[in-house]
């Protein structure tokens, strides 16, 4: 890649919202975003923002069509029909950043795509959540054309990102086996706590669980997971299914992984509670819904 870089970043959500915002101030960067929720009810929000912030692209094809690097940011339901929106596009060459959230395998059905497309298919396995470090995230590479990639992703501001194998799939499954703990956590404490506050012992099982681990602020922990789930529970359900056949093409039955994306698909069913200032609150909102109470 050039100095001067065009980038286009498919999906235009959570993670592709502050990829655009932090590469946008790059010097000799141009960035231009396209994603399905573009043309769908509630979508021209977030095409609106596109255009404000960097350029909207009307399709996948047209965003691929000129840039040196695709970032791909769906959801991990997503990712192998984002690369073949792709496929017809890219230049000889083009890096394709995939940072979405899926199993071993699917990354493989992935990077046959680029390649057949004549394309540069690097996966990226984003090991925290993207918020407090945005791009300077720690990001594991992974893929014959990482090591490659690694001068550009550092003067684009990747400052976090690092060759992890040459292998496709080793990135993403140490992501994968990592979610069955962090995603796992969310849905424990999210069904712990609902059941407890049911029980008026919230506060008892949060203290108890100081006891276990003294460092972790529980009630502020718990609020923060909940909400999470919440607000992410439909990507994170997506994700946890990947995981869950990483774990099972390991040889492993899935249990948790699978139990963890039912709460995470429950979870988003309670969006009013978002609005709730207080782990308390936010609890009684749910539990308001789940008795069929319309929302305060």
């Amino acid at each position: 890649m050039s100095e001067r870089s065009s980038i286009g970043l498919l999906g235009f959500g959570e993670v592709g919202q502050v990829l655009a915002d932090d590469l946008a101030q790059r010097e000799g960067v141009t960035v231009r975003a396209y994603d399905t929720q573009f043309g769908t009810d509630g979508g021209p929000e977030r095409a609106l923002r596109a255009r404000q912030h960097v350029g909207a692209a009307a399709s996948a094809a047209e965003l691929a069509s000129g840039c040196d690097l695709i970032i791909s940011a769906v959801t991990a339901a997503e990712d192998l029909a984002a690369s073949r929106s792709l496929a017809g596009s890219l230049a000889a060459g083009t890096y394709v950043l995939d940072l979405n959230s899926v199993a071993p395998q699917t990354r493989h059905a992935c990077a046959g795509i680029v390649a057949a497309a004549g394309g540069r298919y690097v996966e990226a396995a984003v090991m925290a959540p993207i918020a407090p470090q945005r791009i300077r995230s720690p990001i594991l590479l992974g893929g014959p054309h990482a090591e490659a990639f690694l001068e550009t992703a550092g003067r684009l501001g990747f400052e976090g990102a690092r060759a992890f194998s040459v292998d496709i799939g080793a990135a993403s499954a140490t992501k994968m086996c990592r979610s069955v703990i962090v995603k796992g956590v969310e849905a424990l404490v999210t069904e712990s706590l609902l059941a407890a506050r049911r029980y008026g012992v919230e506060q008892a099982v949060l203290e108890s669980l100081g006891d276990l681990m003294r460092e972790r602020d529980w009630q502020a922990f718990a609020h923060y997971v909940i909400e999470r789930s919440v607000q992410h529970g439909v990507r994170r359900a997506e994700e946890m299914r990947e995981v869950a056949a990483t774990v099972e093409a390991a040889g492993i039955e899935p249990l948790m992984s699978r139990a963890s994306a039912a709460r995470q698909a429950w979870a988003a069913q309670f969006p009013a509670a978002l609005a709730k200032p207080s782990l308390v609150a936010m609890l009684d909102a749910i539990q308001a819904e789940l008795r069929g109470e319309p929302p305060c």
